[in-house]
């Protein structure tokens, strides 16, 4: 099964995505997603001008190695541009494998660890009230476990917030980045009012989740982590830059509030301290920006050894490719946690058909062989590229702080 084409489609249907697209002399064709919000070309021209180039004539069968020698022979290792191209290869070659096979990527995997894959989605609000109809909504479509996310009084916008009448929430808009102003102190009064709102409202029947969006300090995250306790979160997400594995310490010494954190990494070496000295306890690492399926799987064994569970990112920012591509995972891994399921929007569905279905909160990838994803090429070409970045946080002060 040698590769002979390999080409990147980048598309905006509703949010850009990039797409690789794969074939070989056998007829068999197979799709990853190499989505990298707000930086999208860089992924698209490391395909087309390094990668794509070098897959020709190569044994689409030979994943592990595929992914060894693209990732060894660049000698620039890791780095989100670079991981999330090799994951669009390393995606599609399971496409390919599972199609060639006729048989769903997950049983190639190992085969069902579950029957399905319990999902959270996003209720937000400008209000209080606002966040408990939008939570009313979620529990009506059946979701077992929703994020809660409400503006904070003071501010003029709060990232995470669905604007009026929305259905998908879109972080990303205009083709520089937003400037939003933030305060701290405003968000550490206000974040704990909100988890009471809808445990007095709805109980505690449902999983609820909170994102801190990356803003706070250890130290202030342990505040906050010890202020919900009486709420029991499912866990407390991002709640302080990453990039510092030995400040979830600080965090673990202040709060029992489960933490979850990952969605930024792209290798295991990124989350190596988190959860080898269980600093975490659930890693939100995602198939497209963590080097692909191969290299996913790798970071879920390893959390695995340490009671560390699964919580994959899921945004709109991610193609339905990469959705169908989690879930597979999500469906065979023995310390699933929970997935994002975040939605598409826009008119999406004209490019990409999905073969997985939701169902009273859960999901499955569907039976179809391979990923179970349908890519429209000439669909896409209909929607052209259009700029988008996420906004920029700033302190009331004018210092840049963390979105």
């Amino acid at each position: 099964m040698k590769i002979t084409d390999a080409r990147v489609v980048v598309s905006s249907p509703g949010r850009n995505y990039v797409t690789l697209v794969i074939e070989t002399e056998d007829g068999v064709t197979g799709v990853g997603d190499a989505t990298l919000n707000g930086r999208e070309l860089s992924v698209a021209s490391y395909l087309r001008d390094h990668l794509c180039p070098l897959l020709i004539g190569r044994d689409a069968r030979r994943i592990e190695d595929t992914w060894q020698y693209l990732y060894r022979g660049a000698y620039w290792r890791r780095g989100p541009v670079t991981m999330t191209a090799i994951a669009a290869v390393d995606v599609a070659l399971w496409d390919i494998k599972g199609k060639a096979a006729g048989m769903p990527v997950y049983q190639l995997l190992g085969g069902a660890a579950r029957d399905g894959v319990m999902v959270y989605g996003h209720a937000s609000g400008s209000s209080l009230d606002d966040l408990a109809t939008d939570f009313q909504r979620h529990l009506d479509l059946g979701y077992k476990a929703i994020r809660v996310q409400a503006a904070v009084p003071g501010l003029d916008k709060t990232y995470g917030i669905a604007g009026a009448g929305g259905r998908v929430y879109e972080p990303a808009n205009g083709n520089r980045p937003q400037e939003d102003a933030w305060e701290t102190s405003l968000y550490l009064d206000f974040a704990p009012t909100v988890l009471r709102h809808v445990r007095e409202e709805f109980g505690y029947g449902v999983h609820v989740l909170h994102d801190v969006h990356h803003r706070l300090s250890p130290i202030e995250a342990g505040r906050l982590g010890a202020a919900l306790e009486p709420y029991r979160p499912f866990w407390m997400e991002d709640p302080t830059p990453a990039e510092d594995q030995s400040a979830f310490r600080l965090i673990r010494q202040h709060t029992t509030t489960p933490v979850a954190v990952g969605e930024v990494f792209n290798s295991i070496w990124d989350c190596q301290q988190l959860i080898t000295e269980r600093l975490i306890d659930y890693i939100r690492t995602s198939v497209s920006h963590t080097g692909g399926i191969t290299h996913l799987r790798r970071v879920f064994s390893l959390a695995d050894l340490y009671g560390v569970r699964s919580g994959s990112h899921g945004a709109g920012d991610l193609s339905p490719i990469a959705m169908a591509a989690a879930l597979h995972v999500d469906l065979s891994i023995p310390n699933f946690g929970i997935q994002e399921y975040m939605g598409h929007a826009g008119p999406f569905d004209e490019v990409f058909r999905a073969g997985y279905s939701f169902t009273d909160g859960y999901m499955h990838p569907g039976e179809a062989p391979g990923l179970g994803v349908e890519f429209d090429e000439e669909a896409a070409a209909r929607h052209p590229y259009d700029p988008r970045y996420l906004p920029v946080n700033r302190r009331l002060d004018g210092t840049v702080h963390d979105w």
